[in-house]
C-alpha cells in the first residue's frame, strides 16, 4: 500500500503523523456516501471516508485540519481506486497529445 507524505504533518501527542497510507475502500467503508460525491472529490464525502480507510486512521477532526494540499493528495488516491487501467491509459495518452 503506497504512502503519501504529508506536507504538514498531523500533530499527535504520541508523535506527528508524516505519512498516511490509503487502502482501497470496500462497500462497507462507502456506506452512507454517494459514489458521485466521492468521485467528484466532494470535501464532505472524502472527509467522511478518509477516517475509514487511512493507516494510521485519521480522526475526523484531523481530516478537517489537513493542509489543502494533503487533502487533495489523499482524495486523488481515493479516486484512483475507481479508475480502471484502461481509463488511466486513455488519460495519459490525452495528456501526451497536449
Amino acid at each position: 500500500m503506497p504512502k503519501t507524505t504529508l506536507v504538514s504533518p498531523v500533530k499527535r501527542a504520541a508523535g506527528d503523523v508524516t505519512t498516511v497510507a490509503v487502502r482501497k475502500p470496500d462497500v462497507g467503508a462507502l456506506r452512507g456516501l454517494k459514489l458521485t460525491d466521492v468521485l467528484q472529490m466532494d470535501v464532505i464525502a472524502i472527509s467522511r471516508l478518509l477516517p475509514r480507510i487511512t493507516e494510521p486512521a485519521l480522526l475526523p477532526d484531523e481530516v478537517a485540519e489537513l493542509d489543502p494540499t494533503d487533502f487533495l493528495s489523499l482524495a486523488a488516491e481515493v479516486v484512483g481506486f475507481f479508475v480502471t487501467a484502461e481509463m488511466k491509459a486513455e488519460a495519459e495518452a490525452e495528456l501526451r497529445l497536449q
